[in-house]
């Protein structure tokens, strides 16, 4: 009786969670911008999202910033995190505990923060402002993440490959590296994922003119709903998930059968 109970569960949740994208995949198909029933299948929206200029361009600073900020912050946040693994120094504890408010703290007031802060130090708005609060907020998942698979392991692997005459660069190259791929994978998605639907930073820090998918969908909502915005939104949930299952299949996050 218990395991058709958490199955069922199971199917519950499931249901909650994807229902709402099913419903808005399918309704990026129908020819009425109304969601008029019954459904007559049609392209049309994807058509328009295709001239749409706005969207495609906000699109396309979002994928940029996104990509940027998962390459600076995976570097940064995994020697971060191999620092803190592998060395003592004095005050790594507190810097420890410091990687936790900015998970915690709410946006709106980091955003404020940030907006403060680049308009005192003279760096101001726009996309390079953008991307240093997107760092900045992806910085501490990366460490968590990398830091937990470090912890994994331990130092064994390494002491071995050090004792066999390897440098610290190759130990890390041919032996670290390799291990702790997974968790280095997973932060990057991580950091890709944070910054990719980032709304409130980078409505704070984006200049008059240019702006990022999450803006831009927020204001074409507050203009009027338009079903272009089903159109991209499906597209990326299909190539994220994609990405998704090709990297967990890659890595069995899920484990073997």
């Amino acid at each position: 009786m218990a395991p058709l109970a958490f199955r069922t569960v199971l199917a519950l949740v499931l249901l909650f969670l994807y229902l709402p994208l099913a419903v808005m995949a399918v309704m990026a198909f129908n020819q009425s911008p109304l969601y008029a029933l019954p459904m007559v299948f049609d392209t049309i929206w994807f058509e328009r999202l295709a001239q749409n200029e706005r969207l495609i361009g906000a699109g396309l600073n979002s994928i940029l910033i996104a990509l940027a900020n998962t390459v600076i912050a995976t570097a940064l946040g995994t020697m971060a995190a191999l620092a803190f693994q592998r060395y003592t120094f004095r005050g790594s504890s507190l810097l420890q505990i410091l990687l936790l408010p900015p998970i915690t703290i709410p946006w709106l007031i980091i955003g404020t923060a940030m907006l403060v802060l680049f308009f005192w130090t003279g760096i101001g708005r726009g996309l390079h402002a953008i991307l240093l609060g997107h760092v900045a907020l992806s910085l501490p998942y990366v460490i968590v993440v990398v830091g937990a698979r470090l912890r994994s392991f331990g130092v064994s692997l390494e002491e071995a490959a050090a004792t066999l005459g390897a440098g610290p660069w190759t130990t890390f190259r041919r032996v670290t590296l390799p291990v702790i791929a997974p968790g280095v994978v997973a932060a990057a998605l991580f950091a890709f994922a944070v910054s990719f639907d980032q709304f409130v930073i980078s409505y704070f820090l984006a200049p008059p003119g240019v702006s990022t998918l999450p803006v831009e969908i927020y204001s074409a909502i507050r203009k009027g709903f338009t079903p272009e915005i089903n159109a991209i939104s499906t597209v990326i949930i299909l190539v994220s998930m994609g990405l998704m299952l090709a990297v967990a299949r890659l890595y069995r996050f899920g484990g073997e059968r």
